[in-house]
Protein backbone atom coordinates (compact mmCIF):
# COMPACT_ATOMS: atom_id res chain seq x y z
CA UNK A 1 0.00 0.00 0.00
CA UNK A 2 0.83 3.45 -0.84
CA UNK A 3 2.34 5.33 2.26
CA UNK A 4 -0.35 7.65 4.39
CA UNK A 5 -3.02 5.07 3.02
CA UNK A 6 -5.74 4.58 5.61
CA UNK A 7 -4.75 0.96 6.42
CA UNK A 8 -1.40 2.30 7.64
CA UNK A 9 -2.36 5.16 9.97
CA UNK A 10 -5.30 2.35 11.60
CA UNK A 11 -7.78 5.14 11.22
CA UNK A 12 -11.56 3.88 10.22
CA UNK A 13 -12.36 4.90 6.31
CA UNK A 14 -16.20 6.11 7.81
CA UNK A 15 -14.78 8.70 9.98
CA UNK A 16 -12.38 10.30 7.39
CA UNK A 17 -13.80 14.36 6.11
CA UNK A 18 -15.31 14.15 2.84
CA UNK A 19 -13.89 15.84 -0.43
CA UNK A 20 -15.24 19.59 -0.36
CA UNK A 21 -16.88 19.82 -3.59
CA UNK A 22 -18.28 23.22 -4.37
CA UNK A 23 -22.74 22.98 -5.56
CA UNK A 24 -23.89 24.01 -8.31
CA UNK A 25 -25.92 26.73 -8.30
CA UNK A 26 -28.99 24.65 -9.64
CA UNK A 27 -28.90 22.24 -6.83
CA UNK A 28 -27.62 24.27 -4.26
CA UNK A 29 -30.21 25.03 -1.36
CA UNK A 30 -31.07 28.04 -0.53
CA UNK A 31 -29.64 28.99 2.81
CA UNK A 32 -30.87 31.63 5.20
CA UNK A 33 -27.82 33.86 6.53
CA UNK A 34 -27.08 33.02 9.66
CA UNK A 35 -26.09 35.44 12.77
CA UNK A 36 -22.38 34.47 12.10
CA UNK A 37 -22.48 35.17 8.27
CA UNK A 38 -24.73 38.06 8.38
CA UNK A 39 -23.11 40.47 11.15
CA UNK A 40 -21.16 42.92 10.07
CA UNK A 41 -17.20 43.13 9.99
CA UNK A 42 -16.00 44.35 12.93
CA UNK A 43 -15.15 48.46 12.84
CA UNK A 44 -11.49 49.30 13.68
CA UNK A 45 -13.32 52.02 14.93
CA UNK A 46 -14.11 50.56 17.75
CA UNK A 47 -10.88 48.58 18.27
CA UNK A 48 -9.36 52.36 18.29
CA UNK A 49 -11.99 53.09 20.69
CA UNK A 50 -11.42 49.64 23.14
CA UNK A 51 -7.56 50.46 22.63
CA UNK A 52 -8.26 54.21 23.73
CA UNK A 53 -10.46 52.99 27.05
CA UNK A 54 -7.47 50.48 28.11
CA UNK A 55 -4.78 53.32 27.72
CA UNK A 56 -6.55 55.76 29.57
CA UNK A 57 -7.59 53.17 32.36
CA UNK A 58 -3.72 52.81 33.42
CA UNK A 59 -2.73 55.83 34.08
CA UNK A 60 -4.30 59.17 35.74
CA UNK A 61 -5.95 60.30 32.91
CA UNK A 62 -8.80 62.92 34.16
CA UNK A 63 -5.86 64.43 37.02
CA UNK A 64 -3.86 65.02 34.15
CA UNK A 65 -6.28 66.68 32.28
CA UNK A 66 -7.34 68.75 35.32
CA UNK A 67 -4.16 69.52 36.55
CA UNK A 68 -3.35 71.10 32.37
CA UNK A 69 -6.49 72.48 32.19
CA UNK A 70 -5.60 74.42 35.53
CA UNK A 71 -2.41 75.27 34.26
CA UNK A 72 -3.04 76.83 30.91
CA UNK A 73 -6.20 78.54 32.37
CA UNK A 74 -3.50 80.42 34.60
CA UNK A 75 -1.13 81.12 31.97
CA UNK A 76 -4.14 82.58 30.06
CA UNK A 77 -4.82 84.58 33.05
CA UNK A 78 -1.68 86.08 33.03
CA UNK A 79 -2.03 86.72 29.12
CA UNK A 80 -5.02 88.65 30.12
CA UNK A 81 -5.30 92.71 28.98
CA UNK A 82 -5.60 93.55 32.46
CA UNK A 83 -3.99 97.38 32.87
CA UNK A 84 -4.51 96.32 36.67
CA UNK A 85 -2.33 93.33 36.54
CA UNK A 86 1.46 93.97 35.24
CA UNK A 87 4.64 92.25 36.59
CA UNK A 88 8.01 93.19 35.52
CA UNK A 89 11.15 91.51 36.82
CA UNK A 90 11.47 88.17 38.70
CA UNK A 91 8.19 87.93 39.94
CA UNK A 92 7.41 88.52 36.10
CA UNK A 93 9.28 85.70 35.37
CA UNK A 94 7.47 83.18 38.16
CA UNK A 95 3.87 83.66 36.35
CA UNK A 96 4.93 82.20 33.13
CA UNK A 97 6.91 79.40 35.14
CA UNK A 98 4.25 78.44 37.45
CA UNK A 99 1.85 77.75 35.21
CA UNK A 100 4.24 75.70 33.25
CA UNK A 101 5.20 73.88 35.68
CA UNK A 102 1.96 73.22 36.68
CA UNK A 103 0.73 72.21 32.91
CA UNK A 104 4.10 70.06 32.53
CA UNK A 105 3.11 67.70 36.10
CA UNK A 106 0.14 67.04 34.07
CA UNK A 107 1.41 66.25 30.56
CA UNK A 108 4.03 63.94 33.12
CA UNK A 109 0.99 62.24 34.48
CA UNK A 110 0.36 61.10 31.23
CA UNK A 111 3.35 59.89 30.39
CA UNK A 112 4.88 58.77 32.84
CA UNK A 113 2.49 57.12 35.77
CA UNK A 114 4.07 55.10 37.79
CA UNK A 115 5.92 59.04 39.55
CA UNK A 116 2.14 59.95 39.99
CA UNK A 117 2.75 60.91 43.78
CA UNK A 118 5.89 63.20 42.77
CA UNK A 119 3.83 65.03 39.77
CA UNK A 120 0.78 65.52 41.60
CA UNK A 121 2.40 67.02 44.68
CA UNK A 122 3.95 69.54 42.23
CA UNK A 123 1.02 69.84 41.07
CA UNK A 124 -0.35 70.90 43.98
CA UNK A 125 2.08 72.80 44.94
CA UNK A 126 2.77 74.74 41.34
CA UNK A 127 -1.06 75.60 42.25
CA UNK A 128 -0.80 76.97 45.69
CA UNK A 129 2.09 78.89 44.25
CA UNK A 130 0.23 80.12 41.34
CA UNK A 131 -2.22 82.45 44.32
CA UNK A 132 0.27 84.47 45.09
CA UNK A 133 1.93 84.91 41.25
CA UNK A 134 -0.46 84.14 38.64
CA UNK A 135 -3.48 86.84 39.36
CA UNK A 136 -4.88 84.91 42.18
CA UNK A 137 -4.48 81.60 40.68
CA UNK A 138 -6.05 82.37 37.27
CA UNK A 139 -8.83 84.07 39.01
CA UNK A 140 -9.16 81.01 41.34
CA UNK A 141 -10.51 78.74 38.75
CA UNK A 142 -6.31 77.70 37.46
CA UNK A 143 -5.86 76.98 40.82
CA UNK A 144 -8.76 74.69 41.92
CA UNK A 145 -8.70 72.92 38.51
CA UNK A 146 -5.09 72.26 39.59
CA UNK A 147 -5.47 71.45 42.82
CA UNK A 148 -8.48 69.13 41.86
CA UNK A 149 -5.89 67.56 39.41
CA UNK A 150 -3.37 67.12 42.19
CA UNK A 151 -5.80 65.71 44.77
CA UNK A 152 -7.13 63.01 41.75
CA UNK A 153 -3.84 61.93 40.97
CA UNK A 154 -2.53 61.08 45.04
CA UNK A 155 -5.86 59.36 44.99
CA UNK A 156 -5.47 56.96 41.93
CA UNK A 157 -3.93 53.53 41.87
CA UNK A 158 -3.31 51.16 39.16
CA UNK A 159 -5.89 48.62 38.67
CA UNK A 160 -4.41 45.13 39.15
CA UNK A 161 -5.48 41.81 37.05
CA UNK A 162 -7.70 40.72 39.79
CA UNK A 163 -9.76 43.38 40.33
CA UNK A 164 -10.19 43.51 36.77
CA UNK A 165 -11.43 39.96 36.83
CA UNK A 166 -13.99 40.81 39.72
CA UNK A 167 -15.60 43.40 37.53
CA UNK A 168 -15.65 41.44 34.48
CA UNK A 169 -17.43 38.80 36.85
CA UNK A 170 -19.94 41.10 38.28
CA UNK A 171 -20.71 42.65 34.95
CA UNK A 172 -21.74 39.13 33.67
CA UNK A 173 -23.86 38.48 36.86
CA UNK A 174 -21.43 35.77 37.88
CA UNK A 175 -20.79 35.92 41.91
CA UNK A 176 -17.61 35.82 42.74
CA UNK A 177 -15.37 32.61 44.54
CA UNK A 178 -15.70 32.58 48.15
Amino acid sequence: MPAGSVAETDEDPSILPAPLEEPSPATAPLEEPTSASAAPAASPRLGLRLRWRRWRRTRPFWAAVFAMLGGAITLASVRAPLPIVLEVGMRGLATYLVPLLLTTAGVLLLINPSQRLFYAIVAIVMALTSWLTSNLGGFFLGMLLGLVGGALALAWAPTTGLKEGVRRRRRAGRTAPS
